[in-house]
């Protein structure tokens, strides 16, 4: 395959890999929580949650759809919602969640983790659109910045996945938790798409975009014959 097909190939997933990780990173089903159900024939409050904003959602459990020792949900039955956003950056105040208070420090870490992983995704497209309007050797060399700022997007996306974990491992562990059941909603999953996608690729394009390595023995790279990119 020729080198410049490889380089379209590796542009295009990135394109997907950014489309997964913006999208993580706007919505908020990171992480699903559902309450033990005290109740049948009433409602329950259950909550989904991301980087920005949580939501409960009152879901009424009937007898026939009630089963013993599961929680609150699926979130995906109807039922009202009600959505705020988390104060992140208001001092002296707790992210409270049904009346337990996580560590305020999780929240932020992930949410600014996140901020520069889509600034380092708009510097190396910025890269890529240089790349694309230059001429000769500028358009080959800013292949090389954009693979790396790629490459560390896609690792502070893992940092921040990372962080969100440990945040709902603690309080799902914490003795003063309601929680019973939980599980990492569709937002996660773009989140670790959007990290395998943006790493990966990002070094490939890096890679890439490296001079070509000497046909001999006795060559140097600086002696071989550069690889244009059209």
């Amino acid at each position: 395959m020729h080198k410049r097909t490889k380089i379209k190939i590796t542009i295009f997933v990135l394109l997907v890999g950014m489309a997964c990780m913006f999208t993580a990173v706007v919505s908020d089903h990171w992480a699903v929580l559902s309450p033990k159900v005290e109740r049948v024939n009433e409602t329950c409050e259950a909550a989904h949650f991301g980087l920005w904003r949580l939501c409960k959602k009152q879901i009424y459990i009937s007898a026939e759809k009630y089963q013993e020792g599961h929680g609150c949900g699926p979130i995906s039955m109807p039922g009202d919602e009600n959505c705020t956003y988390f104060r992140h950056f208001t001092p002296g105040l707790d992210a409270e969640i049904f009346e337990y208070k996580t560590q305020k420090e999780y929240n932020i870490s992930a949410a600014a983790i996140s901020i520069f992983s889509v600034a380092f995704m708009i510097l190396g497209s910025l890269c890529l659109a240089g790349s694309c309007t230059g001429k000769g050797k500028g358009r080959d060399y800013l292949l090389k910045p954009a693979g790396m700022f790629f490459a560390f997007a896609g690792l502070c996306s893992f940092i921040s996945l990372e962080v969100m974990r440990q945040s709902v491992k603690r309080m799902i562990e914490s003795q003063d938790t309601i929680w019973i059941e939980y599980y990492y909603g569709w937002s996660f999953a773009c989140a670790c798409t959007g990290f395998t996608l943006l790493f990966l690729c990002g070094f490939a394009l890096l890679i890439l975009s490296m001079p070509q390595m000497p046909r001999n023995p006795w060559e140097t790279c600086m002696d071989a014959e550069p690889e244009q990119v059209e």
